[in-house]
């Protein structure tokens, strides 16, 4: 089967059509009509080779909405013409202690969507069927792509972490993937407080369900929240004053990393000790983690604010997206 996309050739270099076979249809894969696909940062940082695991061409998308059209022979849970989602990753062994724990994308040897695999800027993508996640009937496909990547990267550590309804949190960073933590965590029950360096982002984030705001360049501001927040979540990319955010957690405070920030974290372990306090991050989710995740929006309305570009102005979705300015997620349409 021929695939219609859109590739990066070279490092740099702006994405261009791109034609590739799928080849036989393994027993337990699915292939999937691209209806959506989200952008995410992570196509950026990908195409630019940051992580210095790119191959080129490069077929980015990794926020994929669709339908089935192809089902593998041993796939008996999805049907033709059923709306699916796939993420991060398009695969992963099955048979590894951490797929078989139910934590699949812990798995070393996960197939990442757009790692040595082409992804959803196309009209085509093929993914194991376990990783292709049926959308419930609640969720508007437009705005579901980014749901599949940077809504479950904050979703998962509501539930990795066991934050109640009751918690007093944070919200590090008003963007594509803060936006949806403020409104997972307003849905979840919580008291949440959005930390940015946007003061015009103020009203939205209350908008979003966000109890109060803080300026995140205001120090004294940061030191008056000391020992007041059970959870923080930094979802951006650049250095922070880490001891800060920290010393703004209650005893057995959590402060947890999303946003992939590439210098080193420079934090005294004193604020750590004395308070029992823990510092994590995390991937994006398991299948099952997904599929909750959909369902808890679907249920509380729980969708991303996005933007759609149809493919064919794929560069230009890029470009906005380069310079901060989509309000707060992009997504393609093959419409």
């Amino acid at each position: 089967m021929k695939v219609n996309a859109y590739a990066a050739y070279e490092q740099g270099k702006p994405l261009e059509p791109f034609q590739y076979e799928l080849g036989p249809l393994g027993d337990l894969e699915v292939d999937i009509k691209v209806e959506y696909c989200g952008i995410c940062y992570s196509d950026i940082s990908m195409l630019d080779n940051e992580w210095e695991c790119t191959t080129y061409p490069i077929v980015p998308g990794h926020e994929i909405i669709g339908k089935v059209n192809a089902v593998g022979d041993k796939v008996e849970h999805l049907a033709v013409g059923q709306r699916v989602g796939v993420g991060w990753n398009a695969d992963s062994c099955m048979s590894c202690e951490w797929c078989t724990g139910g934590d699949h994308n812990l798995c070393s040897s996960a197939q990442g969507v757009i790692v040595g695999h082409h992804g959803g800027f196309a009209d085509k993508v093929r993914a194991a069927a376990t990783w292709a996640i049926p959308i419930p009937d609640g969720i508007d496909p437009k705005v579901a792509g980014p749901l599949l990547c940077g809504g479950i990267t904050v979703f998962n550590p509501l539930v990795l972490f066991d934050v109640k309804p009751t918690s007093r949190v944070g919200v590090i960073g008003i963007g594509g993937l803060g936006h949806m933590a403020i409104k997972f965590m307003s849905a979840y029950g919580c008291e949440v407080t959005a930390f940015s360096s946007s003061p015009d982002k103020e009203a939205e984030a209350r908008s979003f369900g966000a109890d109060h705001y803080v300026d995140s360049t205001d120090s004294a501001a940061l030191e008056a929240l000391a020992g007041s927040l059970d959870f923080i979540i930094s979802t951006v990319n650049v250095p922070l004053d880490w001891g800060a955010y920290v010393n703004a957690l209650r005893p057995k405070g959590r402060f947890h990393i999303a946003g992939a920030v590439m210098e080193p974290m420079s934090l005294s372990a004193f604020p750590l000790i004395v308070g029992q306090r823990s510092i994590s991050g995390s991937p994006t989710g398991s299948p099952v983690a997904i599929a909750r995740m959909l369902d808890f929006a679907a249920r509380q309305k729980v969708e991303p604010m996005v933007e759609v570009f149809p493919l064919s102005q794929v560069n230009e979705a890029l470009d906005k997206l380069r310079n901060g300015k989509p309000r707060y997620r992009i997504v393609l349409s093959s419409e």
